[in-house]
């Protein structure tokens, strides 16, 4: 199962266990069990800590439940867990083997204290990029607290759990038998939702830090950049962040990073997040600005309600997806209509969906749905595509591809749970026509996440912060960076200089002032 190469990587990472492990396998005949069985015994084979065993209890077949014989704790992976998802069982195994997690130490007492019995059940698609840092987390709490028993489902190995609870996005994961959450979820984020007194305990921290000199509001690459450049110069740095690593986190591959020929997003959010770790700089990760404004100092309000304030503040932060706005959108979210095809395209499998949007991402995603899905029709407004002519060319080839020029969308349909169709215009004869089909995948750009900015900062009518050349806002003090900006293009690369920019341009502004 294990090639040479990555069974010498492995063995060398599980000499860090420190007590045993044991792999209780319920597998079957199928192709998955036996390639289960297979990984689990390669597994063995690389330390003496490690002990399979069989599992003839277990709710799924194939099954691989991994528990701690000195702790008693128990992760299940129900489905094989590669691609995307071995990281998340080498770090079970080490978790459960007695490694040390790289974690506060307040949030692991935090996690040992929950009271109560807590089940996860988290479907998956190994392709999803954003599932591991989920799974990673909650096995985490899993390695911690007995009380905590997780399960990695593989929702293209159980389909018939994927339907009979209609999930039809991923990551989702339940909690003792009911939805608890659906799409990313930080670690922070969870134990807000299971403790019901963190939060407070949050804000009451964050208030009592020291004035920064400069606050960075989002930890995407214009973030982080800003962040390295503002620590080096000797600056109390902070760093504000719902997520760390924001868009860039769901990014399949990476081809256009310079002196990198490829990379993904999750490694490269990574690596940005261990630079960034290098200096002092004050990471305040699943954390949300809601209101700016400036006194003597510029006050930062958070949706918790702590106020953190800083000498000046670099706004990076970035853009999400699109949406059509049409009604039924938002109705069947996570139920048929989904943003993100590497994610949730395995859930579609055998179906027939449309891909909203006809530039590079739109014409993207028609061609790895189509290796997927019986049938994928590309919705595009304008008169002719935007993708470039490689991937349109790429797109016209396959089979079970259709594009349709011209094409303004008009409602979502659905039967209460689930999308059934669209509607749309065709905008040269006027005429409303359906399209039957599963599932939505909505690729139509990008907005900048600046609503709460309105008023504060001068923005563009498309929501963009305007910056000068020393990525200075309207309002002196404040810079931004990255996607949220009226910078042209939209690009990694970009935004990191943007970032590199606004902390030196903060910095000068603090000489002068």
């Amino acid at each position: 199962m294990l090639d040479a190469n990555l069974k010498n990587t492995l063995r060398s990472y599980l000499q860090n266990l420190k007590t045993p492990v044991e792999l209780s396998l319920a597998v079957d005949q199928s192709e998955k069990g036996q390639e289960l069985k297979a990984l689990a015994l390669d597994i063995a084979t690389l330390s003496d800590l490690i002990l399979a065993t069989d599992n003839p209890t277990a709710k799924r077949v194939p099954s691989m439940l991994v528990r701690s014989q000195a702790k008693g704790t128990e992760i299940t992976f129900a489905g094989v867990p590669m691609g995307h998802e071995f990281t998340s069982l080498v770090l079970a195994l080490l978790h459960s083997g007695g490694h040390p997690i790289k974690e506060d130490a307040a949030v692991l007492q935090q996690i040992a204290q929950l009271e109560g019995e807590f089940q996860f059940d988290m479907y998956i698609s190994l392709s999803c990029q954003t599932c591991p840092e989920v799974v990673q987390a909650l096995n985490m709490m899993a390695a911690v607290n007995p009380n905590i028993k997780t399960n990695m489902i593989d929702g293209a190995v159980f389909g018939n759990e994927v339907a009979a609870r209609n999930i039809m996005a991923v990551p989702t994961v339940f909690l003792n038998g009911e939805q608890f959450s659906q799409g990313a979820i930080t670690l922070t984020n969870i134990l807000n939702k299971v403790d019901s007194s963190a939060a407070s305990r949050q804000a009451e921290a964050l208030a009592k830090k020291d004035n920064f000199d400069v606050l960075v509001i989002g930890g995407g690459p214009a973030g982080a950049a800003a962040a390295i450049y503002s620590a080096r110069k000797g600056l109390n740095t902070g760093v504000l962040a719902e997520r760390f690593g924001g868009q860039v986190a769901d990014t399949v591959g990476i081809e256009n990073f310079i002196s990198v020929k490829e990379t993904e997003g999750p490694k490269l959010v990574a690596n940005l997040e261990a630079h960034v770790r290098q200096y002092e700089v004050d990471i305040m990760n699943s954390q949300k600005a809601v209101k700016l404004s400036q006194h003597e100092l510029f006050e930062v309000e958070l949706a918790n309600g702590a106020v953190l304030k800083s000498k000046t503040v670099i706004l990076s932060t970035g853009a999400r997806w699109r949406e059509m706005n049409v009604p039924g959108e938002k109705e069947y979210r996570g139920r048929g209509v989904a943003y993100c095809p590497h994610c949730d395209g395995p859930l579609f499998k055998g179906k027939r969906v449309a891909v909203i949007g006809g530039g590079n991402s739109g014409i993207e995603a028609a061609i790895d749905l189509a290796g997927i899905v019986e049938h994928v029709t590309v919705l595009e407004f304008d008169s002719k595509l935007r993708a470039d002519a490689v991937l349109v060319k790429k797109a016209n080839s396959m089979g079970n591809i259709d594009i349709i020029l011209n094409a303004q969308s008009t409602e979502v349909l659905g039967d209460g749970n689930k999308v059934t169709g669209i509607n749309f215009t065709d905008r040269v004869s006027g005429e409303a026509k359906h399209v039957a089909l599963a599932g939505i995948f909505v690729q139509i750009g990008l907005v900048p996440n600046t609503e709460w900015l309105r008023g504060v900062v001068e923005l563009t009518p498309r929501g963009e912060i305007i910056v000068d050349g020393h990525g200075q806002t309207s309002l002196k003090g404040v810079f931004a960076a990255g996607d949220a900006t009226n910078t042209p293009f939209k690009q990694i690369i970009i935004a990191m200089g943007s970032g590199a920019t606004a902390s030196l341009g903060a910095f000068d502004y603090l000489i002068r002032n």
